[in-house]
């Protein structure tokens, strides 16, 4: 009898490395998990890379009241939104038109790292961090048209050829890295509207079509408002140079409306 076992798929190669705790390795190597990628779990799907720290957070994490969390999905304005709120909750520390300003010479995401991806993927765990929420969310077809963008771009730098637009289907049923999309939304939008001194729900549309007004709101919920004389120096990162395109409305060069 062929007493093979079947080795785990490339996915979960990296669970060789030492940073990873026993407990994700045994959940991923199960016969359930090794089924699917993304991998589902408690409701998400989440991509093999991250489900160590997706594991580590949800049993340490604790939320504190001066805790403030960027909540978004993949492809939403994510950099763009975590370059206003270091600029704004850092103002005082950096001036915004400083030609030496961190924004100028770090990638947002090193200023603000994923819980994660950056802060929880190893064993060394972090008890708190900078609880209010901000929450983005973007037009779903434009979110999925940049998602597949992003996903061609790695796969050219990986030495592979670029995939067809394809598995709309699916990210509409809500399978997509770190989805249901549908679901995100919806329920932050549903706390929005309960606890609006917690939760501030933010429109990427809206965001892009009238920047300063809704800057100014988002100060105000972060208690960090502008004074008057600091009105008209707010720095507006450059989207240019963190988007492909950014663009409302892309999705209709790339799918029907059906």
């Amino acid at each position: 009898m062929d007493t093979h076992q079947p080795s785990p798929p490339p996915a979960l190669s990296y669970l060789e490395e030492d940073k990873v705790t026993e407990e994700c390795k045994d959940l991923m190597l199960s016969a359930e998990f090794r089924t699917r990628f993304p991998y589902q779990y408690q409701g998400s799907w989440i991509p093999a890379f991250s489900m160590q720290g997706v594991i580590s957070f949800h049993k340490h994490f604790q939320a504190h009241d001066t805790d403030i969390l960027l909540v978004t999905s993949p492809k939403v304005g994510t950099t763009w939104l975590k370059s206003i709120l270091f600029s704004l909750l850092n103002r005082v520390r950096y001036d915004p038109n400083a030609h030496q300003h961190p924004l100028l010479t770090n990638n947002p995401h090193k200023l603000v790292p994923f819980l994660e991806i950056d802060l929880y993927s190893t064993k060394q765990i972090y008890e708190r961090f900078n609880v209010q929420d901000c929450v983005l969310c973007r037009n779903p077809k434009d979110t999925f048209v940049s998602m597949w963008h992003f996903r061609n771009s790695t796969r050219v730098n990986q030495g592979m050829n670029p995939s067809t637009i394809k598995d709309f289907d699916n990210f509409s049923k809500g399978i997509s890295p770190y989805g249901p999309y549908w679901d995100h939304v919806t329920s932050y939008w549903k706390e929005s509207l309960e606890k609006s001194e917690k939760v501030f729900f933010l429109k990427y549309e809206k965001m892009k079509e009238q920047p300063t007004i809704y800057l100014k709101k988002l100060a105000e919920f972060l208690e960090c408002a502008f004074s008057p004389e600091e009105e008209g120096k707010i720095l507006m990162v450059n989207k240019a140079a963190l988007f492909r395109r950014g663009e409302v409305g892309d999705w209709m060069n790339h799918l029907t409306a059906e």
